[in-house]
């Protein structure tokens, strides 16, 4: 048996001749997109894969012919998204990430007419407070409202719950993003901590009907399943039911909401910290009608069509994994009126200023039927 140190000096001369031929290979593909781009061709072309990967297979014994296969599909992954980047260097969408980057002021902004969905002691106007020093804002019983608020010019921003960390995704919110153009500006984490609120004089044993979000009592279920004789029923908000509770006038009902809203509505917590778990955070996004990048952007935002095809989500996310870009979060919402269609929700992590990203933003046509870039933006947490 040879010795380890002997078969490594091996491995590593073999190593040293990949990244030679790499390079070599690289330096073609270069020479590939400036024929390409001279000629007006596209940069995939399906029947020259197809036919390399099979010659691939041929060449290696038949037990490594499927990781063979998975080697040279990323390096042409990788070899397309050079030649697209290189092809699209000049393509609209860069100019316009490009313009924001240099237009957009280095600070954001301190005050704002901001629209929210739902009441004064929403946990929306909590992330609004968090955005902004001086928030005007403006409440709006759904979600859509916020959107034709920035829409139509109404408000300069809108806030908007995107996801929770242990309830998941508001899909209300995603599957409204389909039908609005917006740009997302900036994002943040709010710690959410559930209460069960009834006006003085109510007791726990009492109670006979709760009010709350789907996602608080989502949220809460453990707590509420505890309960004898009780009632849950789905309300707008969380401050809404808070707020309702408070006008009812009645001592055998209560509200799931956050602490804040007992003082505004002069309630007491008959249990506090309801929640199943403590690590209980909701993203927020802030959205506006024109893009906006502020310095430190280094998360975005993506929304992509692929073909109904095996495989094709799998090129798009080998092109992030092709560019060292982190993926931190994928969503699938079906496409209305369509079978079987869906679009895909990227989030991932580049510094907008970095060459990763303005490839990835090249690049992405080849692989998507079609995409919407929604912004890049920086997470307060």
């Amino acid at each position: 048996m040879q010795d380890l140190s002997e078969i490594r000096k091996r491995i590593d001369a073999i190593d040293t001749q990949i990244c030679d031929l790499f390079s070599q290979r690289m330096q073609c593909t270069h020479e590939i997109a400036e024929y390409k781009r001279a000629n007006n061709k596209p940069v995939l072309d399906r029947g020259r894969e197809r036919a390399k990967l099979a010659d691939v297979a041929s060449k290696v014994p038949e037990p490594l012919r499927d990781y063979s296969q998975v080697l040279f599909n990323l390096i042409m992954e990788i070899s397309r998204a050079q030649q697209s980047a290189e092809n699209n260097q000049d393509s609209p969408l860069a100019g316009q990430i490009s313009r924001a980057v240099s237009d957009t002021p280095a600070l954001f902004p301190q005050s704002a007419f901001v629209a929210c969905q739902g009441v004064e002691g929403a946990y929306s106007q909590h992330a609004a407070d968090r955005l902004f020093k001086h928030a005007t804002i403006s409440y709006f019983e759904e979600f859509e409202g916020v959107f034709r608020a920035v829409d139509q010019g109404f408000c300069k921003y809108g806030v908007l719950p995107v996801e929770n960390s242990t309830a998941g995704t508001v899909n209300q919110v995603y599957d409204l993003m389909m039908r609005h153009k917006f740009s997302i500006v900036r994002s943040v984490r709010i710690k959410v901590d559930h209460n069960l609120l009834a006006l003085p004089g109510a007791k726990l044993e009492g109670i006979r009907d709760i009010y709350s979000h789907q996602q608080a009592i989502n949220q809460s279920r453990q707590f509420l399943d505890s309960l004898p004789n009780v009632t849950v029923h789905v309300a707008e908000n969380t401050a809404a039911a808070a707020k309702m509770v408070a006008e009812s006038g009645r001592t055998d009902v209560a509200a799931l909401s956050s602490r804040s809203c007992a003082e505004l509505y002069n309630l007491v917590a008959l249990a506090r910290n309801v929640q199943d778990s403590d690590a209980n955070y909701t993203r927020f996004a802030c959205i506006a009608k024109d893009l906006e990048i502020y310095p430190g952007a280094d998360r975005t935002s993506l929304m992509v069509v692929t073909k109904n095809d095996p495989g094709s989500l799998y090129k798009v996310l080998a092109r992030f994994y092709a560019l060292d870009i982190n993926l931190v979060k994928l969503e699938s919402r079906p496409i209305p009126n369509s079978d079987f269609d869906f679009m895909f929700y990227f989030d991932v992590e580049c510094p907008v200023a970095a060459p990763e990203f303005a490839s990835l933003i090249a690049s992405l046509d080849d692989v998507c039927e079609e995409y919407r870039y929604l912004g890049s933006y920086s997470e307060l947490l």
